[in-house]
């Protein structure tokens, strides 16, 4: 089961995010600032962690920077009060994941959650084979035949996420969340336009083809 940390010194507001959370099927663990938060972490493991930006003792920005120059690339979602866009560049410069303006939509947290698990997933497995065929998420090179193409990252993705789960069918607007991000303003079509590439680079591939499922989105099938 996926852990989750919390770092939200409102106590009511901590309670109710672990409530949902706990509701679609994480583990949860609640503190109260970020040095709280970095013990618990140096105790356990977790796969994300949403935090307040406003905090005592160790405010948001500090724990995320602490974090990452330690080498942890835990996802991080962000919460906080403040909805200037230079309180927004600094979370993301500290290294943070997604942001979220108070109040909270916990419908759209869950699926910020869902979506940022999903691609963190996507790059700790950092190589993928269908039949003859490897994807390195280090180089984003693909390998078939005796040749190795690089490809630009979202195609890469694109490609690495379909073949992760041969058969399933894939929205494009899934696609889209976990490929350019849930705030992305990329217009859904964008991944046609991307498919289209993918299948032009590997028409002579006999490992997989991708399949248009009409009016739904996307699946890579076996060959």
């Amino acid at each position: 089961m996926l852990k989750i940390l919390i770092a939200e010194d409102d106590l009511e507001l901590g309670r109710l995010f672990a409530h949902v959370l706990i509701k679609n099927g994480y583990t949860v663990k609640v503190v109260s600032n970020g040095k709280e938060a970095l013990g618990a972490i140096d105790n356990d493991y977790f796969d994300l962690i949403i935090s307040d930006i406003m905090m005592p003792v160790m405010d948001g920005y500090e724990l995320v920077s602490t974090l990452r120059e330690t080498g942890n690339t835990t996802p991080v979602l962000m919460i906080t009060a403040k909805d200037a866009f230079d309180d927004m560049r600094l979370g993301f410069l500290s290294g943070t994941d997604d942001y979220m303006v108070k109040p909270v939509n916990v419908n759209e947290m869950i699926l910020r959650v869902q979506a940022l698990l999903r691609r963190a997933q996507m790059i700790s497995d950092r190589k993928q084979t269908i039949g003859g065929t490897v994807m390195e998420c280090d180089t984003f090179t693909v390998t078939y035949n005796g040749t190795s193409v690089v490809l630009p990252q979202k195609e890469f993705m694109l490609l690495y996420k379909m073949s992760s789960y041969p058969g399933r069918i894939f929205t494009r607007q899934q696609l889209m969340d976990d490929v350019w991000g849930y705030d992305s303003d990329s217009d859904p079509h964008t991944v046609d336009v991307h498919i289209g590439r993918l299948r032009e680079r590997f028409r002579d591939n006999m490992d997989f083809k991708i399949v248009t499922m009409r009016g739904v989105g996307y699946k890579v099938v076996k060959q």
